[in-house]
């Protein structure tokens, strides 16, 4: 369900993303019965979400290939992962990272904000963001850093209007025209 719930939330908001798996999994959650439900069957229960007809089709065609290719099973490994449809290097790493504890770090739009605007990890791609933080991150940290840096990201160092003065790490950024602080 954790694989199915990443590819559906690419360019999607978490609260759609939620309602639709809640109502999918109730109807279809392992991957045979996804693939009975057909793909105008998932259609059904992901239409609030962006991009519903390209997800569906690749939620009825990942769980195929899980039945066939892995017995039913989601992959442990990086590649086996992204040859599955829908799936890229960001999903494979919040697979692994979440449900197989791999120390990865999955860059979404929040992190690559946070670690460019901070200078903890500077890069033009999520891939440079992402080998960055990595390098950057002490090893003790890394399972729980991509969460720490979305929900920073998501509450305190917003796109818009950044709530530096409330900042913990403020002293510590390296975007001086936000950090001002007036105490």
């Amino acid at each position: 369900q954790l694989l199915v719930a990443v590819v559906l939330s690419a360019q999607a908001t978490d609260k759609s993303v939620n309602q639709a798996t809640q109502t999918l999994f109730r109807a279809a959650g392992p991957p045979a019965k996804m693939v009975a439900l057909g793909i105008d069957g998932v259609k059904q229960h992901i239409r609030r979400i962006g991009l519903f007809n390209t997800k569906a089709g690749n939620v009825v065609k990942l769980s195929t290939q899980l039945l066939e290719r892995h017995r039913g099973r989601v992959p442990r490994g990086r590649a086996a992962l992204e040859a599955l449809p829908g799936v890229g290097r960001k999903t494979a790493n919040v697979v692994l990272n979440t449900a197989f504890g791999e120390p990865t770090m999955a860059v979404d739009t929040h992190i690559f904000r946070v670690a460019n605007r901070t200078g903890l990890a500077p890069g033009k791609t999520p891939r440079q963001v992402e080998d960055g933080l990595l390098a950057a991150t002490p090893e003790p940290y890394l399972r729980d850093a991509h969460h720490l840096l979305i929900l920073h990201g998501r509450y305190c160092c917003v796109a818009r209007k950044p709530h530096c003065p409330d900042c913990p790490v403020a002293n510590l950024c390296a975007w001086p025209e936000k950090t001002e602080r007036t105490d």
